[in-house]
């Protein structure tokens, strides 16, 4: 039941992530990456710094105070996992900016970002981690349902863009793989701890390198907003508290849906039309997950 439920939550991560997409590349049109990271991630700070708050609160006045974990540990994790949140989200941004107008650069960075479904099992495999032949099935038809989906009109060329989006899925690699260091602590304060890291940061490259305008921030309020607390307050503490009960292979092929939700979005909100190579690529990957789960249900029987 605890895998089930770690499973479901992070499948409602991938859901608000691939929702984000959109707002990520409209505000790459009119706010500076490191700025934009910088908002999304400090407003992430406040609003879960303010849901901590209310938790300690409600909990003191049940007389049922919260188990609380060692500073020295949740400052630990939350810098293990605020620095590689803070190299594959800029390195994300910083790519979807990069793109010229004509490059698709929604599908590309999308499938790009991606590939740390390939690079996590080659990871764990290189420390002596056993993959199960479900899974790694799992992971070829994902990044082959992925390729469908996203690339449509296929590669053409190789942009800056698409280096970035690789060293993006590196970063992303490395930070899943930091969050499941961090099982044994609580999750939210992991996340608001990691969140105030990877936002100073963000606010050291912004001040160093950007002209951050107040007014082009404030226009953009509406992306930076649903950035800060849906994707990243409420989507990556998700992830955090699901991958309590997943492993990492297993948790970066359910949150390769990212795209497909991506799709199915532009597709119900925006009336966009998906053709029937990109319905074949989000069944491969719907697929894909069902059976990276099926290793987990026979392990219960």
């Amino acid at each position: 039941m605890n895998k089930l439920k770690g499973s479901l939550l992070l499948l409602l991560t991938t859901m608000l992530w691939g929702i984000a997409f959109t707002a990520q590349s409209s505000a790459a049109d009119k706010i500076p990456s490191f700025t934009f990271n910088a908002a999304r991630c400090l407003l992430a700070a406040l609003f879960l710094g303010l849901i901590l708050l209310c938790r300690n609160r409600v909990a003191a006045l049940r007389k049922k105070p919260v188990n609380h974990m060692p500073f020295k540990k949740l400052l630990l994790g939350g810098i293990l996992c605020g620095v590689t949140l803070f190299f594959g989200m800029n390195l994300q941004q910083f790519g979807i900016a990069a793109y010229p107008p004509d490059a698709a650069s929604s599908g590309r960075a999308g499938f790009l970002t991606a590939t740390y479904v390939v690079m996590i099992p080659i990871v764990q495999s290189l420390t002596g981690k056993k993959l199960r032949l479900p899974v790694i099935l799992a992971v070829i038809g994902c990044i082959i349902g992925m390729y469908l989906l996203c690339m449509s009109g296929g590669f053409g060329g190789i942009y800056l863009g698409d280096i970035l989006e690789l060293l993006c899925a590196v970063g992303f690699t490395a930070y899943i793989l930091a969050v499941d260091r961090c099982k044994e602590l609580d999750g939210l304060s992991v996340s608001c701890m990691q969140f105030i890291v990877c936002g100073l940061m963000c606010a050291i490259g912004m001040l160093l390198t950007e002209k951050p305008e107040l007014p082009v921030l404030a226009e953009a309020w509406l992306p930076v907003a649903y950035a800060g607390i849906v994707s990243s307050g409420i989507g990556y503490t998700l992830q955090i508290l699901g991958q309590k009960e997943a492993e990492p292979t297993v948790a970066s092929v359910i949150m390769s849906l990212e795209s497909v939700f991506a799709a199915l979005a532009g597709w119900l909100i925006l009336g966009e039309v998906l053709s029937p190579r990109e319905i074949l690529g989000c069944a491969l990957v719907f697929a894909s997950v069902i059976a990276a789960q099926i290793p987990e249900q026979k392990s219960r029987s």
